[in-house]
């Protein structure tokens, strides 16, 4: 497949393997992504429940293990880069029940191999909805999901936007009781705002903790929603 947008692009050029390319003013992007765990489908295979209703759902997949290599261009100066990226595809007619107002997702890479998903569906009165989901995908590529009352997301500190006044959580501790994980997650910034059409929150995160007797730390992506204004006449 092929995907773009002006001069921002998403290619695949082999089985599991990917080209992005990206530039905007003086910052470029070149990336080859390798799929080191093949695409993960989230809930019924592919088939995301979200609300009391059949047309309160999505199809959703994952490919959380991306090996990235490639370069970073700041003005004149090029950076060879290499790390791990996180692909979702997510897609639906009009996944959200009325009784929502937005959710917090989280997306985890630990550095013993295990990846999470976790979202959280917030109810007008601030309670997690009940279908709110997570889950598990272990070196092998297996999945075990998670029903909301299989982990916790604790917000520990706050950070208020100076330029929109939405206060966003900041700081979260998330257990998983059944698998021995316990994470602290916190932003690298706390200023990683979008102020666009529908303004948000979403940007990358650093994780430390235990998976069973073991350290762990890892990285990821946050994306907060309905802080600022509801997100019920946009889902």
């Amino acid at each position: 497949y092929q995907v773009w947008l002006e001069d921002w692009e998403v290619r695949q050029i082999a089985g599991g393997r990917y080209q992005l390319t990206a530039q905007q003013d003086h910052i470029a992007l070149s990336l080859t992504l390798v799929d080191e765990k093949g695409p993960v489908l989230q809930g019924d295979g592919g088939y995301s429940q979200k609300g009391p209703h059949p047309g309160n759902a999505s199809y959703y997949y994952s490919q959380p293990r991306l090996r990235s290599t490639g370069t970073i261009t700041l003005g004149e100066e090029m950076f060879e880069v290499s790390g791990w990226s996180w692909k979702d595809h997510e897609f639906s007619t009009g996944a959200l029940s009325d009784d929502k107002i937005g959710w917090d997702w989280f997306s985890l890479q630990l550095d013993d191999g295990t990846d999470l998903m976790l979202y959280s569906f917030r109810r007008e009165d601030g309670s997690m909805d009940p279908y709110s989901s997570g889950a598990i995908i272990y070196t092998d590529g297996k999945i075990s999901l998670l029903a909301p009352d299989e982990f916790t997301i604790t917000t520990l500190d706050r950070w208020v936007s100076p330029e929109s006044s939405a206060e966003y959580p900041s700081k979260w501790r998330i257990q998983i009781p059944s698998a021995q994980i316990d994470l602290t997650i916190t932003p690298y910034l706390s200023n990683q705002e979008l102020l666009v059409t529908v303004i948000y929150w979403e940007g990358a995160v650093q994780a430390e903790g235990t998976h069973g007797n073991n350290e762990v730390n890892g990285a990821g992506y946050v994306e907060l929603t309905g802080y600022f204004q509801s997100m019920k006449s946009w889902f």
